[in-house]
């Protein structure tokens, strides 16, 4: 119970909007859509088995992150059924503002709410927050307890069974992150090139230094001058691990290898994969297996 009362500490009354009232009548179908699927896995866990409650993900699971997404008829369709729809926030879903001109009375839950965020610099050269909060461990379960109190207050005749779900959930969630801590704290070799900006929130959590990076952006390659940068990067550094991931075509990344004595590994951020309960578990299970061949 305390780990549970201490995340919620995190929890601010105005982290969410609530624009046209926070009660769902009678026996009706009260739907969650979520914007993406690490929100999804959060999400099912905290609804899972009330009934009447039904979680929708707005995208296809196998999307990935949201960048630069382009919301389609079928998207809008589904967000007109929602009776609250549980974003990431922190610049993720870069389409909230067509959303919200649309359905100016959707409920809204932003599951970054509170959490100190880390700048960097966008393709276009301006600062940015990096949206890529879930990857940390101990950030993903201050969203779980931002999503479950904002359902909570949104369906309040579901309030206790939103928060126990959530405490069953979160204390899963701290096994994991104390079973992560204790293999990669006393790590000597921290030292990573990954492929693009998902890892801070996860290298900050677990102590590991990111010298480079190989796409700011997924999808916009790296130029012949940073290719060869980053090449010489890996080379000065003795950097022994790069970190692909399974979402992404790995070509870049496999070239580096070839120019230096690094091997290439996979990390996943966990934003595609199964829709079960247990898949960012498992993934971060995966993640710590492969830091540990990676890293040793």
């Amino acid at each position: 119970m305390k780990l549970f009362n201490k995340i919620m500490l995190i929890v601010f009354s105005g982290f969410f909007q609530l624009q046209c009232g926070i009660s769902h009548a009678g026996d009706k179908e009260f739907t969650v859509v979520t914007s993406f699927y690490p929100m999804y896995i959060s999400t099912i866990n905290i609804a899972k088995d009330i009934p009447d409650v039904k979680v929708v993900n707005l995208t296809k699971p196998i999307t990935g992150c949201l960048h630069d997404y382009q919301m389609t008829p079928d998207d809008m369709k589904t967000l007109s059924t929602a009776s609250v729809f549980v974003i990431n926030g922190a610049g993720m879903e870069s389409f909230m503002e067509k959303v919200m001109d649309e359905r100016k009375a959707l409920k809204v839950i932003d599951a970054s709410h509170g959490i100190e965020l880390i700048k960097g610099e966008s393709s276009d050269g301006h600062e940015s927050a990096n949206p890529h909060v879930w990857v940390s461990v101990s950030l993903a379960m201050k969203q779980v307890a931002n999503i479950a109190e904002g359902l909570a207050l949104a369906d309040p005749k579901n309030a206790d069974k939103y928060r126990s779900n959530a405490k069953m959930y979160l204390e899963k969630l701290e096994a994991l992150k104390k079973k992560m801590h204790e293999s990669l704290d006393g790590v000597r070799n921290k030292k990573i090139v990954t492929f693009h900006e998902a890892f801070p929130y996860f290298a900050k959590e677990f102590g590991l230094e990111i010298v480079a990076v190989i796409e700011r952006e997924a999808g916009s390659e790296p130029n012949a001058k940073e290719l060869a940068e980053t090449i010489e990067t890996v080379r000065n550094s003795g950097i022994k691990a790069l970190l692909a991931e399974p979402q992404y075509p790995a070509k870049c990344t496999e070239t580096i290898a070839k120019e230096t004595s690094a091997k290439v590994y996979i990390l996943d951020p966990a934003v595609t994969g199964s829709m079960e309960a247990d898949a960012y578990i498992k993934s971060m299970e995966r993640n710590l297996e492969t830091l540990r061949k990676a890293l040793e």
